[in-house]
């Protein structure tokens, strides 16, 4: 078996939980899928239209978690920490079937997506994985935050630094190489939210499910939760989780060494549009061979498909 050929779950999982900002209940399976047929969600209380690829122009929302709908309209939110998990993982193909339009949100971070596709394992393909190759820097900026992804022979980088004006929170930097690190703090760290924000969230419609069982809540400079923060980086952490899951909008893995200042979904969704907008930003390449090492440095087996 080699890491480097196409991977999915070896058998079914099944979940239930609640949509933060919906308050529903969710029944989600996540089903074994064939090589090269990527991830893809299917809305299993509809009866028709109700398949929706996760794709970076499919996005139609970005306020508070990435939601993407399909051409009929019909959509699936908070997707970002299940396919933050399918990206650390390695996972390259799943079917996810849903019985609403929000993944539920469990404790808020990816910590039971992991579990439970350690729980199951691994079906290895002997179909080569395939892989988005940055070639130049591409950036956005917005104001005071920004995002840049740039070329890197080998690595999948991803520096994140926020800064809020809480003390409590303050300003928190990471980097993490995706391909070669140990990602357990960055899957089981939560998100997060200031108290006075509860009320606003909850006119605005959102964060209907929320509770100290699902999201850090800081009021002040003290974290109200039973046990306090899991590690000393949670809350950038947290936001490494969303990215990753954001980057996997992609359609694969992506070697490139990415920055982000005080970002969030939408500006991580207006990285990956203006990267494939120009195909000279990027080179789609298929891994060759087996047992490769893991930082892909045998790169005499990489082939340019696009």
């Amino acid at each position: 078996m080699s890491i480097l050929t196409q991977k999915t779950v070896k058998n079914n999982i099944s979940l239930k939980g609640i949509g933060i900002h919906t308050g529903k209940e969710v029944h989600l399976n996540v089903l074994p899928a064939n090589p090269n047929t990527g991830i893809v969600f299917i809305r299993k209380d509809l009866k028709k239209n109700n398949t929706i690829y996760p794709f970076y122009n499919n996005v139609t929302n970005t306020t508070l978690c990435t939601t993407i709908s399909n051409e009929h309209g019909v959509k699936v939110s908070t997707i970002e920490h299940l396919m933050g998990a399918f990206y650390g993982f390695g996972i390259d193909n799943a079917i996810v079937e849903i019985d609403s339009q929000e993944v539920p949100i469990f404790d808020g971070s990816a910590k039971v997506f992991i579990e439970n596709i350690n729980k199951v394992g691994l079906k290895f393909s002997e179909q080569p994985i395939k892989i988005i190759k940055i070639n130049k820097k591409v950036e956005v900026e917005d104001g005071e935050k920004s995002i840049l992804i740039e070329k890197s022979n080998v690595t999948s980088d991803i520096e994140f630094e926020i800064k809020y004006k809480n003390n409590l929170i303050n300003k928190q930097k990471n980097k993490i190489n995706v391909f070669e690190d140990n990602l357990s703090d960055i899957f089981n760290s939560r998100t997060f939210c200031l108290y006075e924000d509860i009320e606003k969230l909850k006119k605005m419609n959102l964060g209907l499910g929320g509770s100290l069982d699902n999201a850090i809540v800081i009021k002040q400079n003290k974290v109200l939760n039973n046990g306090g923060l899991r590690n000393n980086l949670e809350f950038v952490n947290h936001k490494i989780l969303d990215c990753m899951g954001d980057l996997f909008l992609s359609g694969y893995k992506i070697i490139g060494s990415l920055k982000c200042s005080q970002g969030g979904h939408n500006l991580t969704n207006q990285l990956l549009k203006k990267v494939f907008s120009n195909q000279s930003n990027y080179s789609l390449i298929e891994i060759k061979g087996k047992q490769l090492p893991h930082t892909f440095a045998n790169y005499q087996n990489l082939r340019t498909i696009a």
